[in-house]
């Protein structure tokens, strides 16, 4: 089913008032390796990437309340 323009730019207008953005840069070969581990684990590169930050910021705070 195709798509509207006036959809297209609703969902567009949705995502930019409602999510920031990072680009990220990686060394070549680094996002294929990231899509494969995500793949496995049956997730998306986005949620992936959201879950390794997550994690990382709840281990680190557990160690500044230490």
């Amino acid at each position: 089913m195709a798509v509207s323009k006036a959809q297209q730019k609703a969902v567009h207008k949705y995502i930019k008032s409602n999510y920031d953005r990072i680009d990220l840069t990686l060394p070549k070969g680094e996002k294929e390796r990231i899509k494969e581990h995500s793949a496995a684990f049956g997730e998306s590169v986005n949620s992936f990437i959201h879950r390794a930050i997550n994690e990382t910021i709840s281990r680190d705070n557990a160690i500044i309340k230490e």
